[in-house]
């Protein structure tokens, strides 16, 4: 069984070596061209390879059995995923906001979240179901604790099972309907704080709490004078609390 793995986060590549190293599996590991800069001095050892999924399908195809999406940036091509298996461990819980940044949207809409380990089809994290796992989220989450808890989650799912999911061992399980979609375009438009439009505060704890993940700036809004301000929230739970 040869594998491939594309995954543009620096801490799954170390995970996805232990993971399939010490279970003596055959894989290589990419990532897209558009996480080439995370990983320079990887891709000069050759510890990781740029890989362009539609121009190199063929390339793929012939050389590997099955294919892994680990928070890759690329949309695996609908030949690739038609013609051998190809699974994506997915920071959501499908089908709660599929696509981009899954625990920005459930900290704002209330919908579930977790990770999700499927079988992919031809649309954005959609397909038929192998494993997840529901996370919690808490007053005093921001995005990042969120997204920590949720890559937690999928480690654990993947180091338990990874042989029956290698293997195809797990019997697939239809998703709960269709559920909603976050494109990219979705999470730019709510960077933007509209200063004028009226929320609780509850609302307002909310969106900001969603759009705090540091070292990364979200939020913002303009002055009067046309200057860019970032705006973040510091949460912190008293330790006194029951």
């Amino acid at each position: 069984m040869k594998i491939f793995v594309v995954t543009d986060n620096r801490w799954w590549l170390d995970k996805i070596y232990k993971l399939f190293g010490s279970r003596g599996y055959v894989f290589k590991c990419y990532c897209s061209p558009k996480g080439a800069s995370i990983f320079s001095e990887e891709i000069k050892s050759g510890y990781i390879e740029i890989v362009d999924l539609k121009k190199q399908c063929d390339e793929l195809l012939k050389n590997f059995d099955i294919g892994l999406s680990v928070h890759c940036k690329q949309i695996f091509p609908e030949r690739l995923v038609n013609s051998i298996r190809c699974i994506n461990i997915h920071p959501g819980l499908n089908p709660y906001n599929r696509g981009w940044f899954p625990q920005v949207f459930s900290i704002i809409n209330k919908k579930p979240i977790g990770a999700t380990i499927h079988i992919m089809d031809q649309q954005v994290d959609h397909g038929d179901i192998l494993l997840q796992s529901e996370v919690a989220i808490y007053e005093w989450d921001t995005s990042k604790t969120v997204y920590e808890r949720v890559v937690d989650a999928e480690y654990s799912l993947l180091e338990d099972n990874l042989t029956r999911v290698i293997d195809g061992t797990i019997t697939p399980k239809k998703m709960t309907g269709e559920g909603n979609y976050n494109s990219i375009a979705d999470y730019v438009q709510i960077k933007e704080i509209d200063m004028d439009k009226v929320v609780t505060m509850r609302e307002a704890i909310d969106y900001l709490r969603a759009l705090t993940h540091s070292p990364y700036k979200n939020a913002y809004f303009y002055t009067g004078n046309g200057e860019k301000v970032f705006v973040s929230l510091d949460l912190e739970k008293d330790s006194q609390s029951l």
